[in-house]
């Protein structure tokens, strides 16, 4: 059934009634962007996969704001419960305002408390939920390990940063104390700042005895999010939690084991490699999950959010790395460029692997050297 809202309408905007999915909400002076409304659709999606699947769904939103996405859970993805925690005491009218209209008062409860204070309090309780959602302001990594102990062991944890400066190597000391990783910049940071979480909860769970596998990463509006599915016994290896990295000379990536740290000098060129780490270097996302949510998205009429999931499933489990198109050119002296979707072709036609990355318009995710895709750039240039 839809909701009937009051038809009252304030002269801010943040009185006038909005809407997302099917939510209708006031803003009120709680924090909304409506520019990530993508990663709050993926994660809609993600919770009614769950859902249908598991037979349940109860949610812990542990940084409410004006209540959107407790709205979109239970008006889209079915949650059956709701535990609704906005710090902000002063938000409580218009927050409760938001959730009452469209959600019975049995289903939900709405507290104003530190978010780490609840996920303590649900591990004492032993009151652990299908879906955490950590939607926090700044750095993510001071709820990494307490939401943890929140999370049933199969369930779903969907953190959020927008602390862009530390995590692409802007702040490095900041990184190390906050990821315990070291960032350094270069063109694939945004990809680097989606690793550092994942990074950063991988090993939190391999030290509980738990392990953490990706659902999906997205990176949009300078918002990084992660979702992922804690899962019993560790996942981490030296394998997959290492190094990346970068040739200032020669622009080259490569992955830097813990065994080969000591020699870790660029294989094209010689010269010695910035490293970036320890952060994961897996999978981005699940390419299962991602083509459920796809066929979801399709049910729903989602079309733009079908594209961005292809993109995001081809993307998967190609190197953790991306050239960007512009990158290709400066380093290879190539004024004319070819479209990055004429670049990918070629890279394809000689037997690489190559696709698009939503992490930047024009980023090439492929397991062709530098050396190769500027070869390619110069051979497919229009000129």
């Amino acid at each position: 059934m839809t909701p009937e809202y009051p038809g009252r309408t304030g002269d801010r905007t943040g009185d006038r009634w909005q809407g997302e999915g099917r939510a209708r909400f006031r803003v009120g002076q709680a924090f909304y962007r409506r520019e990530t409304e993508t990663a709050r659709d993926l994660g809609v999606l993600a919770a009614a996969i769950y859902r249908r699947e598991r037979g349940q769904l109860r949610v812990l939103d542990a940084m409410a704001g004006c209540g959107v996405r407790s709205l979109r859970y239970y008006l889209e993805s079915g949650a059956d419960w709701l535990w609704v925690n906005e710090g902000n005491p002063e938000l409580h009218e218009v927050l409760r305002d938001n959730l009452e209209v469209a959600i019975p008062g049995d289903r939900y409860e709405l507290v104003h408390e530190e978010a780490n204070r609840l996920f303590f309090q649900c591990y004492a309780d032993r009151d652990y939920y299908d879906l955490l959602d950590i939607d926090a302001f700044g750095s993510g990594a001071p709820f990494i390990n307490t939401s943890l102990w929140a999370a049933r062991l199969g369930g779903l944890i969907y953190l959020t940063s927008t602390d862009g400066r530390t995590i692409s190597g802007r702040e490095r000391e900041k990184s190390l104390r906050v990821y315990g990783a070291y960032a350094r910049h270069h063109p694939a940071v945004h990809e680097q700042g989606l690793r550092l979480l994942l990074g950063s909860l991988q090993q939190q769970a391999a030290a509980k005895q738990f392990g953490i596998e990706p659902i999906f990463s997205l990176f949009g509006v300078q918002t990084y999010r992660v979702m992922v599915r804690l899962v019993p016994g560790e996942r981490l290896t030296e394998d997959n939690y290492a190094w990346l990295g970068y040739c200032h000379e020669c622009g080259e990536f490569r992955r830097v084991s813990w065994r080969t740290l000591a020699g870790s000098n660029c294989g094209a060129d010689g010269s010695r490699l910035i490293l970036s780490g320890p952060m994961w270097l897996g999978a981005l996302h699940d390419r299962a999950e991602l083509e459920k949510m796809a066929i979801l998205a399709a049910d729903w009429g989602w079309t733009s959010r079908v594209d961005l999931l292809s993109v995001m499933a081809q993307e998967a489990d190609l190197p953790p790395y991306f050239y960007k198109l512009s990158e290709i050119g400066r380093r290879g002296g190539v004024t004319e460029l070819p479209k990055r979707d004429r670049a990918i072709a070629c890279l394809q036609e000689r037997g690489y692997r190559a696709v698009k990355t939503h992490i930047d318009p024009e980023g090439i995710k492929t397991d062709a050297p530098l050396s190769v895709c500027i070869a390619i750039a110069r051979a497919c240039s229009p000129a």
